[in-house]
Order: C-alpha cells, then structure tokens, then sequence
C-alpha cells in the first residue's frame, strides 16, 4: 500500500473552490520518490498546505519503516496505512533536510523524526468505528498553544469539518465546497486505480488536555467537533494479478465470494468490479450494502439481502458475525478471512476461520488456518487440494474394495459352481499384504481432476459411498471374481497345454476316482495342479493393476487423465508385477505359492481377460459424467 496522490485546497472564491492535486511516484514502503503536480516535479515546502499536511501523517501514527539490511529492502514496523503516511512525508520533505548522506537505516525514518521533534504527542484517541477517525493532541517542543490532529474516512471527518484550510488561514466550509471535494474522493474511489482516501483535519483551539474526559471513549466525539479540513491522500493497494481468475475460479466450484470491508460503498463496489466479484456494468442493487443500509433492513431482509449479497462496505465486528450466523442459517459453509482483533468472533463462528500471516496474535489463535503470504488464492488453491485429497481417498477405498469384492466374488463362484479351488490362502494373503498395497499407496499420490473445481461443492451429510458408487464396486468387483475363475477354468478347458476336461467333469471334480466311468482317462490330481491357480492368481493381479489405471481418477476417462499422469502409480504397478513374476519364475517361490511358469498363449488369455475391465469402468464413467452428475449438480441448484 502507498499514497499516490493528495490534494489540498488552493483557494476558495465564494462557493467556488481550486484544488492543488499531486501525484506521488515511488515504490511500496521505499523512502524515496518525487512529489509531481502536472508532470513537473516540486518542493513541497513551498506549500502551507503541504507542510501541514505532512505534519498531521507524522503525528497521527505509530509505525515506521525499516530497512532490512539482509534482504536489502524497505519494511513496514506496524499497520500498513500509517507505514503507507510515513512513507509519503519522507518522499515529501517539508524541511528540506539534507538526506542525501544518510546511511539507509538513518533515511528510513528521518523527515518523520524532524517533525516530531518539533512536535511532541501527547495524547491518542484511537481509532473507533463510530467516529470512522483518530487524533493526537500535540504541543511544540518550544512555545505554548496545543493543537489537535485528525486522520480518518473522508465522509467520517468531513462532516465534523466546519472550515477547510487555504494557504495559512482557514475558510468555514459551505456544502458547495464540501460537495466539490466528495466528488474527487469520490472520483479518485472508484476510478481505474480505485484509490482508498483518508482525510486530514485539525482542530485550531482545541481542549487541553485536563478538560478531556480520556477515559471515556464514547465522549471522544464531543471534542472532535468544528475541525478545519486540510487535505486528503488517495492510497493506491491494488489486488494481486491473480485474484480476478482465483474470483473466477470460486464461481466455477459453487463457491460465493463477499468481500466485507470498512472502506466507503462506492470504493468497494469499484474494487469488486476490478477482482470479478461484480462485471463491469453489472447493475449492483440488492447485492452492495453498507453496514448501516444492512442495519436497517428488517431482519427477514437482513437474511435475504446476505444470501444476495456479495459486497458489504463500511461495516463494524458485529456485522461479520451477523453475516456468518445467516449464511449458516441456510446451511451454507462459510470460511471467513480476518486479521485484527475485531476479526476474531466471526473467525471463530465460521466453520473455517483463516487468518492472515500478518494478522494480530488473537486473530491467529481464533482461526483453523493462518495463511502465511496473505494471499486470497491460496485459499483457492487450498479449496483445490482438499478437494484432490478427498478423490483420491475416494479412490484408495474403492480400487481396495473393488478388488477385495472381486476376490470374495471369485471363492463364492468357485464354491457355487462346485469348481476346483482358483486361489489357496497363501496366495491371497500375497495379493492383499504386497501386490494390491503398493498401487493403493501410489493412488494418493493422484493430480486433481481437471474439472475438479467445475464441480459444486459436496454437501458434508453426502455418504462417502453413494448408491451409484456402490453399484460401481459391485460391477467391477463382479468382473474382477468371474474373470479370476474363468482364467482357472480356461486351462482345465480350453488351453491346449491343459487336460481339455468337460464343463461337467470339471464342476463335479469331487466325484472323480478310478471307478467313476464319467472320469475315464483322467488323472484326479490335475485338479489340484498348479498351472490353473497360477492362471487365475495372474488375471487376478493383472486386473488389479488394470483397475488401478481405472482409479486415477473418478470419473475422468484415461483418454484424458493418461496413466503417466501419476508416474508414482506406473512405478508401483510395475513393481508389482515384477514381484509377481518373482513368485512364478524364481525358485524356490512357486513351490512355496503352489505356482507353475506360464507359457505365452496363456500370457495372452491373462491379457485378454484382465483388460475389459478398463473398458467397463470407461462405460461407467461415461454414465457418472453425462447422468449421474448432471442430476446431482440439478439436485444442488
């Protein structure tokens, strides 16, 4: 935030008034630049107005700059728009002191310490939201008299203004020349560079300090009464580049943005058509309010307005809590973002509180999240990965349950039908502890959707496991246990290398011995020969990293979530494979697995039954995107 330009008044004839604009150039919290008025440089000390103006930003603050020697710039010591004052009576330099043989830490604060040096503070009223304003009492450091400084919101001063400053004299202020000087505030508010404006006044003869009731806050108005107005500074504090497609982003996901601000309705309203919270000629009415415009709506209105409403200007504590108790109100989730002790009950109502990293200790403590570069699209970008977080923990359980199904699928099937044990014990237990476990790790290691935030937001009563989800597991958990036993029942009768057995023999194996005449020729121990468990165990596996590929994503297809997308889940499957392959080819591991090598025909039927999977999950994809999501975004609206 820095000051860019200000205006004092340059003379007043009637109700006719001539302003003396300037503009400010330098960088943010640097110490240098030029005070300009019509593209040519001047000195400032040859302006009263100026010298007072000045004066008044030095006083009525209590930050600095700092010069940070390690990183070899200029810091902010306190509240960015007193640091943004300081700043701007060093780029001025009323009294032309010699700054130019200072060290950097020296220059930092030297016009500021001139002036209170012939200045002494001896009294603060703070800054309160009724009063929209601050002051100091000061007296010189040589001779007697007193005077009272103000900073504040231009309507906020303005209005407790009875004169405005001309040169050294002052002139009682008519509403002609108060109307004039609203309308550059109001100009320089909701312009291109959408300035935020203080006003400064002075109170010639105030109060001494003894006929002061200080410790009564709520008396401070009475004495900040027939002010004479001496200036304004515009403060340029423009949105990060990346707000307006981070804006864009949230209404894309079914998120609503408000921005809640102290700054006057027409700044506001200025800077939510420059970030995208409002188009550029979008009408606003119904949807900018004002806390005292919201205070005196009825409160079935209040309510109605907050659903409406994206922008609320000039509002105090309450009005941010107000405002999170009625959008909850409608079972909205609401995320609040905060950095002042004021802040810190609406942060701590809303059901994520986020603090800023520059914000106060308490705003911190009342917040589930601190955002360490203050930064509005790492939300957004938090949004995101939550969302990412929650699909790929969607997908971790449905590739092990769909898997796990398919392997419960594949007994009850051998059982039901009366077939040959497909898979021993030991071999199920090698599926589930080591060659389903390192795919399922790598699935975390998932990217977002690509549509992830052009979805509406999750209700947080929605099941994990919806209805059309759990028809999905079933569905492929059915293929993954029928493919399994056909793997095994293809050897005993299709493979040319197996026994060619009947579909009757093999489904009344139990019955087989030398007398049964429906077994002739054939040995009974074929059917408990390793060769078939070594088929089914493979198209097992196979299809389990087949249906890993499956679970990149929900409902993406892998036309346009490719398996290289995650390069963690390709090095998992292929170690997987390998370990399987270990267990088939590497003595003494058949023995102990009850496998057998497999020849290339075989390796081909393991192919040709695994990989129908992917196109079952493709057709039930296609189903969840163009049905079941359509009628669940309807259900949402």
């Amino acid at each position: 935030m820095c000051v860019t330009k200000m205006f004092i008044i340059k003379s007043v004839e009637g109700d006719h008034v001539d302003l003396d604009a300037f503009d400010i150039s330098g960088s943010k919290y640097t110490p240098e630049g030029e005070v300009s008025q019509g593209g040519s440089k001047i000195n400032c000390s040859s302006y009263d107005g100026l010298v007072e103006l000045a004066t008044i930003c030095a006083l009525c603050n209590d930050s600095s700059l700092d010069y940070n020697e390690s990183k070899k710039i200029y810091e902010k010591v306190g509240e960015a728009t007193e640091t943004a004052l300081s700043c701007l009576v060093e780029k001025m330099n009323v009294f032309n002191s010699n700054v130019k043989n200072l060290s950097r830490i020296e220059r930092a604060n030297a016009c500021c310490t001139v002036i209170k040096q012939l200045m002494k503070k001896n009294v603060t009223l703070e800054f309160s939201r009724d009063r929209k304003s601050m002051s100091v009492y000061c007296t010189p450091a040589k001779g007697d008299g007193g005077a009272k400084m103000f900073v504040g919101a231009p309507e906020g001063v303005i209005d407790r203004c009875a004169y405005v400053r001309v040169g050294t004299t002052r002139v009682p202020l008519t509403n002609a020349i108060k109307e004039k000087i609203m309308a550059v505030i109001r100009e320089w508010g909701t312009g291109r560079d959408t300035l935020r404006c203080l006003a400064l006044a002075t109170r010639d003869s105030p109060l001494k300090i003894e006929e002061m009731n200080l410790e009564d806050s709520t008396k401070f108005a009475d004495y900040e009464t027939d002010l004479t107005f001496v200036g304004c500074v515009g403060m340029l504090d423009p949105p990060r580049k990346e707000v307006s497609s981070s804006i864009e982003l949230c209404r894309d996901a079914g998120i609503r943005v408000i921005m809640i601000t102290g700054d006057n309705k027409g700044t506001a309203i200025a800077i939510c058509r420059r970030i995208g919270i409002f188009s550029e000629d979008q009408d606003v009415t119904g949807k900018a309010y004002t806390g005292r415009e919201f205070d005196d709506l009825p409160l079935h209105e209040q309510a109605e307005a907050v659903r409406r409403a994206c922008c609320f200007a000039r509002v105090e504590p309450a009005h941010k809590s107000k405002i999170v108790e009625y959008l909850q109100g409608y079972d909205d989730i609401t995320a609040m973002t905060g950095d002042g002790v004021n802040d810190a009950p609406a942060l701590k109502k809303a059901e994520i509180g986020i603090a800023m990293g520059s914000g106060t200790a308490v705003a911190k403590s009342a917040s589930e999240m601190v955002l360490a570069d203050d930064n509005f699209s790492t939300i957004v970008a938090a949004v995101e990965e939550g969302r990412a977080i929650y699909n790929n923990m969607k997908q971790f359980i449905r590739y092990l349950i769909s898997s796990n199904v398919g392997e419960v699928v594949c007994i009850f099937l051998t059982a039901a039908l009366g077939l040959p044990e497909a898979l021993i014990p030991v071999q199920l237990l090698w599926v589930n502890l080591v060659t389903d476990g390192l795919p399922a790790t790598a699935l975390g290691f998932n990217p977002p959707d690509l549509d992830i935030m052009g979805k509406p937001p999750r209700s947080p009563k929605e099941p994990l496991i919806s209805g059309w989800l759990f028809f999905r597991y079933m569905a492929i958990g059915g293929y993954v246990g029928a493919a399994t036993v056909a793997g095994a029942a293809w050897w005993f009768l299709y493979d040319p290398s197996g026994p060619a057995v009947t579909y009757y023999q093999l489904s009344h194996f139990m019955q087989c011995h030398d007398e049964n005449e429906d077994f002739a020729g054939i040995d009974c121990e074929i059917f408990e020969a390793s060769p078939p468990m070594t088929m089914a165990l493979s198209v097992l596996v196979t299809i389990e990293m087949c249906n890993a590929l499956n679970s990149l994503s929900e409902n993406q297809s892998l036309v346009r979530m490719p398996p290289w997308s995650n390069f963690w889940l390709l090095a998992a499957m292929t170690l997987s494979m390998s370990l399987h392959f270990m267990i088939i080819y590497v003595d003494p591991l058949p023995m102990i697995f009850k496998l057998t090598h497999l020849n290339v025909d075989q390796w081909l039927m393991v192919v040709k039954l695994s990989f129908p999977v992917i196109a079952i999950d493709e057709v039930l994809k296609f189903v969840a995107r163009n049905y079941v999501e359509i009628n669940s975004v309807s259900h949402h609206h």
